[in-house]
């Protein structure tokens, strides 16, 4: 984990991917029972106890994701894991997605968006990022639903490391908790501008 926060940069466009990531891989969060999470972790893959046919939700955001499982307090979100995958998977998944909700600046109409949104095999969500007392920020982060095809390769294909940062989420809640702010934050992972690959639909666009 990078000693640099994800939000040290300002001022920050509405929405924008942010997301910790290499040359091959981008990393996303996920909160689960132990039961099913710490198989996933200790094998690197989800187990077939994970049910594929289900849509999933993705997270690139750290912080939304405490925000989310409560820094893995919340019932059956106690196992928080971060899943390093493909960035061809996840750049396929963005280049197939269409907008959780309708929009008139993207969907010529709503019959249109429908129809859209029936046939996607993954969809985008904004919702406010979140800072380290967990409150809304001005700007959005991503979050992506994956069904049918897009889950069933995110759990098989996608899928290059799956770990454990339970540890780490009660480590920066006890910093916050204890009052040290700079030290959570030093310990945050390093989520920097996600650049959109070529044919990604508007709504993914920074703006």
């Amino acid at each position: 984990m990078s000693t640099i926060g994800p939000h040290a940069a300002a001022p920050e466009p509405v929405r924008r991917i942010r997301a910790l990531h290499t040359e091959r891989t981008v990393t996303v969060y996920q909160a689960y029972a132990p039961a099913l999470g710490l198989p996933a972790a200790r094998d690197g893959r989800f187990p077939a106890a994970w049910k594929r046919e289900r849509m999933t939700w993705i997270k690139p955001s750290f912080l939304w994701m405490m925000y989310r499982c409560g820094w893995g307090t919340k019932d059956s979100q106690e196992t928080v894991l971060a899943v390093e995958i493909d960035r061809a998977g996840f750049d396929w998944a963005l280049r197939h997605a269409c907008l959780s909700h309708y929009d008139a600046d993207e969907h010529p109409d709503r019959a249109a968006w429908k129809q859209q949104l029936k046939a996607a095999p993954a969809r985008v969500q904004w919702d406010p990022e979140r800072d380290l007392h967990l409150a809304p920020l001005p700007y959005r982060s991503l979050q992506l639903g994956l069904a049918g095809e897009a889950s069933r390769r995110y759990a098989d294909e996608w899928t290059v490391a799956i770990t454990d940062v339970t540890p780490l989420a009660r480590e920066i809640h006890a910093r916050m908790r204890a009052g040290d702010t700079g030290a959570a934050a030093a310990l945050l992972p390093e989520e920097r501008p996600y650049p959109a690959p070529e044919g990604t639909p508007g709504l993914l666009r920074v703006s």
